[in-house]
């Protein structure tokens, strides 16, 4: 054999074993280790999280947003304000039970009625996702979506929440059931030197409204992690399905 045909046969044999390396890379890549299975793309990962996300707002805004979605709710419904619980009991002690209840509802149907403005804000800040965020949010764990959309909406749901609030508020005639409790409360604190309160109930009812939609958003989201039955699509089950193993 003459020298030029040893040299291809050896070129042809590198080539060779240069392809079988190749394959073997990109198999490597493209498989999760110790598996047949595709390991997930950037592109299906922001896709996964993106429906994932969908899904857990619409849900949580429609169950939100309705008649008793927060009323009816005790895992959100607005209490009376904490700043002025004392206020609360002297109006029981008086025998103003009936102007209490009306006041804890029209809270609640204030809050109901502002979370009516969740939706498009939430989707815009889905649509903004990076695959950095992608991948932080998908291996960071119960509730990582819903700190991402907190970090990323808070300040455009106040914004949008308060003149829903403040309407509410004002259709209801909320402070017809507010003023005569604190104005009798603060009439007594004048006698016994008490501190008179006038806590911002728009401030209030838009803080405790934002507060309870995000914890129904984790729990949509926290039922995707962790249900199978929850996953309703093929790449949810496959994005959320490479964490079970």
């Amino acid at each position: 054999m003459n020298i030029k045909s040893r040299i291809l046969i050896i070129f042809s044999a590198i080539t060779v074993f240069s392809c079988d390396v190749l394959n073997d890379a990109a198999e490597i890549l493209t498989t999760d280790p110790g598996t047949s299975t595709p390991a997930l793309t950037n592109a299906e990962v922001i896709s996964g999280l993106k429906e994932a996300l969908n899904v857990g707002i619409k849900n949580s805004v429609d169950i939100t947003s309705v008649t008793d979605g927060f009323l009816g709710n005790p895992e959100i419904r607005l209490p009376f304000p904490e700043d002025a619980i004392k206020v609360k009991q002297k109006a029981l002690d008086w025998g103003l039970d009936g102007q209490v209840e009306k006041f804890e509802t029209t809270l609640n149907r204030a809050a109901e009625e502002a979370c009516k403005e969740a939706l498009p804000i939430f989707k815009d800040a889905i649509l903004k996702m990076s695959i950095s965020d992608g991948f932080a949010i998908l291996n960071g764990g119960n509730g990582a979506a819903t700190k991402y959309l907190k970090d990323n909406t808070t300040t455009a749901l106040k914004q949008a929440f308060r003149p829903k609030v403040d309407a509410a508020i004002s259709t209801v005639k909320l402070t017809d059931y507010w003023e005569p409790i604190i104005t009798k409360y603060n009439s007594a604190m004048t006698f016994t030197g008490g501190e008179k309160l006038n806590p911002d109930l728009n401030e209030y009812v838009t803080d405790k409204a934002i507060i309870g939609l995000f914890h129904m958003v984790e729990k949509e989201e926290n039922k995707i992690r962790l249900d199978p039955m929850a996953r309703v699509s093929d790449i949810l089950q496959k994005v959320f399905g490479s964490l079970d193993k």
